[in-house]
């Protein structure tokens, strides 16, 4: 049973921040779904692709041929992960269920701490998920550090 965390960005974006996520989550073994709407998945396969030290995640847009094969793969809301992700990373305030933590080894949520409609959302999402009585944890930027501030039910 996973749990859901949430990651309040603040200090950095998000094209910083998620590959930076998802090269922890490749790290401990796990393929990985970065939910986001279909007008973000270009700007996300792109920021992927390159970094400031040139490097890149190995990864796909949902729909190819090699879906299955890709250590990270990008989706758009309601298409199912087809690499068999153990995490999925959702960004720009796509939905998430809570019997989908309880098949994940791990929910993110990746939010813009500087938009106040992302950070609303993320707070009914963490409402949602903890009454629905999922474990998860909050996590904050701090001088370029992630500062868990609170959990629950983990």
């Amino acid at each position: 049973m996973g749990a859901a965390y949430f990651y309040h960005l603040t200090d950095s974006t998000l094209e910083v921040a998620l590959p930076q996520l998802a090269e922890r989550a490749l790290g401990a073994g796990w393929r990985v779904a970065v939910r986001a709407p279909e007008a973000m998945l270009a700007h996300l396969d792109t920021s992927l692709w390159g970094g400031a030290d040139e490097s890149f995640l190995p990864h796909g847009i949902a729909g190819g041929t090699q879906d299955a094969a890709q250590p990270v793969l990008l989706c758009p809301p309601g298409v199912a992960p087809g690499n068999n992700a153990a995490c999925v990373m959702a960004v720009g305030g796509v939905a998430v269920a809570a019997d989908e933590v309880q098949g994940l080894e791990r929910l993110c949520i990746v939010f813009d701490g500087l938009d106040a409609e992302a950070v609303a959302t993320a707070r009914q999402q963490w409402k949602a998920l903890t009454d629905a009585g999922c474990g998860a944890l909050y996590w904050a930027q701090e001088d370029g550090r992630w500062i868990k501030k609170a959990e629950t039910g983990t």
